[in-house]
């Protein structure tokens, strides 16, 4: 048995992990998407506007380190989603609405007691990614 049956997804272009984490880790048929905050992969810092803004730029993120492993939004078959204030759930519904428009993937939302960077919302994503 060999320890070496993930694959690390390595992005040229994209976020970037803000501490000692891998943006998203592939194992056998997934591929695991580390959260992710609104932040601008050009500059590192949160994207300004609010959680519609932070969502959006979360799940942008989320598409390029999906896409970095192989794979896309449509395979995604769970999300987790991590609000500092639940009461922003429909305003980051709509935003999430406009990503997955058709058979959208399970998901979880919580509202947490804080996020890195004073984060309005967290991200995570596990998906589906064909070996040929």
């Amino acid at each position: 048995m060999s320890c070496k049956e993930k694959k690390v997804v390595q992005l040229a272009n994209g976020p970037k992990a803000i501490g000692p984490y891998s943006l998203g880790v592939t194992a056998g048929p997934f591929l695991f998407a580390s959260g992710q905050l609104g932040l601008l992969p050009e500059t590192g810092a949160l994207v300004e506007g609010g959680v519609e803004a932070e969502t959006r730029q979360a799940l942008l993120n989320l598409k390029a380190i999906l896409e970095g492993g192989e794979t896309c939004l449509e395979n995604v078959v769970k999300t987790t989603v991590f609000l500092r204030d639940i009461n922003d759930f429909a305003k980051m519904n709509a935003v999430y609405a406009e990503f997955f428009t058709e058979n959208p993937p399970a998901r979880s939302a919580v509202q947490v007691a804080a996020l890195p960077k004073n984060a309005a919302v967290e991200i995570e994503a596990i998906a589906f990614v064909k070996k040929d």
